[in-house]
């Protein structure tokens, strides 16, 4: 990081203030975070991928952008980072009551950093308290913003002090698992289901988009409470799984491998993750179960072949949760208290709180 060597300010310092950081301070940032987020690959590995992420078609053009909090009299390039952050532009669908669904942004707060030098010391807080608001109205020409998201792995008290509030932060976790035979044939070529590559996902993102808009709707009417989703980013080259038959009628999963440490090792953590599930017709059936199955089994047998550790579906339905009693697999929910947890500052009227606000769709792909 750059050489500070004056007296450090206090957080409530009003000469500190939010400004965006130099490619150069950027890559001072990367270095320092690569210690904690990055050591699945080398630094090298790590800020090319880094650079790479902020240059992709849902960055570019705003679509992300990065924070620092630091003294602005000092040049850039020889100022503090006191603390850094980024926020990334999404849409998102949002209903009142009485009200048609609207389309607008989201922006997701992530890659919360202090360099240990910085820390403890209050910059963080006062980085996201004057962060919050700024959200409300930031890239305003893009569209209106009912809110803003982050995802916390310190509990849920922080952030939500700082009007970030906790919602549905659970998950259901399934082993990898080897592929199993059906009537001799690998699972990926089992009768009923078909593999999803990047080239199939558009049609079936388009479609998703049209039910999330209608469970807004009708949520928004039922609960005479606000409802929000933020829709799929537009797919990137992952794979997935869905089952045979008429729309309507199917399962499908769309998952990501996500590496966090050397593989084949336990504690590294690495995981694949179901980024969206969707069962079409949404009933508690005998087919749709194994339907589910069939999907699943595939996510299990691509976990294994990576040599990651478990499959992991956020948020699952009580729908989805009824099927998967029906399957046999073996399966675990969990109801995350200090990791992952999804939390939303509501910029209109009301509390902001889980009883006040419907978020559905509150599933990996998300996250931020």
């Amino acid at each position: 990081m750059a050489n500070y060597t004056s007296e450090l300010p206090l957080a409530s310092a009003p000469t500190l203030t939010l400004v965006h950081p130099t490619p150069n301070e950027k890559l001072e940032v990367w270095t320092e975070n690569w210690k904690n987020w990055g050591t699945a690959l080398s630094l090298k590995d790590y800020i090319e991928r880094e650079t790479h992420l902020a240059d992709i078609p849902p960055t570019r053009d705003g679509g992300v952008t990065h924070w620092i909090l630091t003294d602005p009299s000092l040049p850039p390039d020889a100022r503090p980072i006191l603390s850094f952050c980024e926020s990334l532009r999404r849409r998102t669908f949002v209903s009142l009551p009485s009200v048609e669904v609207q389309e607008g942004i989201v922006h997701g707060i992530g890659s919360v950093f202090s360099s240990p030098a910085y820390r403890g010391r209050g910059y963080a807080t006062r980085m996201l308290s004057d962060l919050g608001p700024i959200l409300n109205t930031w890239q305003q020409e893009a569209g209106k913003s009912h809110f803003s998201i982050l995802y916390s792995d310190i509990g849920k008290k922080y952030y939500a002090n700082l009007g970030w509030k906790p919602f549905a932060s659970s998950h259901v976790s399934l082993p990898s698992a080897a592929s199993p035979a059906t009537n001799g044939a690998n699972v990926n070529k089992a009768e009923g289901v078909k593999l999803l590559y990047g080239e199939d996902l558009k049609e079936l993102c388009e479609l998703d988009e049209s039910y999330l808009r209608n469970e807004v709707a009708k949520a928004a009417k039922s609960t005479h409470k606000p409802a929000q989703t933020v829709p799929p980013k537009d797919p990137p080259t992952i794979h997935g799984a869905i089952s045979t038959g008429a729309p309507g009628s199917r399962v499908w999963i769309v998952f990501s491998r996500v590496f966090y440490g050397p593989l084949a090792n336990a504690k590294s953590g690495n995981t694949l993750y179901i980024l969206r599930l969707v069962v079409e017709d949404e009933r508690d059936t005998d087919e749709n179960a194994q339907k589910l199955k069939s999907v699943l089994q595939v996510a299990q047998a691509e976990a294994k072949e990576w040599e990651v550790s478990s499959v992991t579906a956020w948020n699952v339905s009580d729908v989805v949760k009824g099927l998967l009693k029906r399957t046999g697999l073996e399966h675990t929910f969990v109801d995350r208290e200090n990791d992952s947890i999804t939390s939303l500052m509501w910029y209109g009227e009301g509390r902001g709180d889980v009883d006040s606000i419907g978020w559905l769709g509150n599933e990996k792909f998300a996250w931020c």
